[in-house]
């Protein structure tokens, strides 16, 4: 079932690069709202938690390490068709691979320093939230 929220993190090359205000505009023109917002920095062992989905891959341990590397913005966002429609708005996690206009095709540096996360599913939406946002908090 589909939901009207979604999750998204600003990753640590965009943020260096002081790109969250130019992040942040265009997500909010593209209609979501901000549920939750925050900046916080991942240890190593924090981040490889997050992703652990892709501990078996071979890109798992440079990624846990890229993403511990700087701040990041964790967001819940909102909007009806959230998770479809911020897929859209971020472009291929690939930026040479991205729609003009997208995101990552505008702030990404690589498809591993790719400017910002999306969630792929309303259900991970909803672990991915719970992760940085306590889950009895009302938003």
């Amino acid at each position: 079932m589909a939901t009207n929220r979604t999750f998204t993190m600003i990753k640590p090359d965009a943020v260096e690069s002081g790109y969250v205000g130019a992040i942040i505009k265009q997500i909010e023109e593209a209609g979501f709202r901000i549920v939750a917002i925050k900046k916080t920095q991942l240890t190593t062992e924090r981040s490889g938690q997050f992703y652990a989905v892709h501990r078996e891959r071979p890109f798992y341990n440079d990624l846990r390490t890229y993403m511990a590397s700087g701040p990041i913005i964790p967001m819940i966002l909102e909007k009806e068709n959230a998770v479809a429609d911020f897929r859209k708005l971020i472009g291929a996690t690939n930026p040479a691979q991205a729609e003009e206009g997208t995101i990552r095709k505008l702030y990404a540096k690589s498809m591993e320093a790719n400017a910002i996360h999306g969630s792929d599913s309303d259900e991970n939406a909803e672990i991915e939230s719970n992760f940085f946002f306590a889950t009895t908090e009302q938003y």
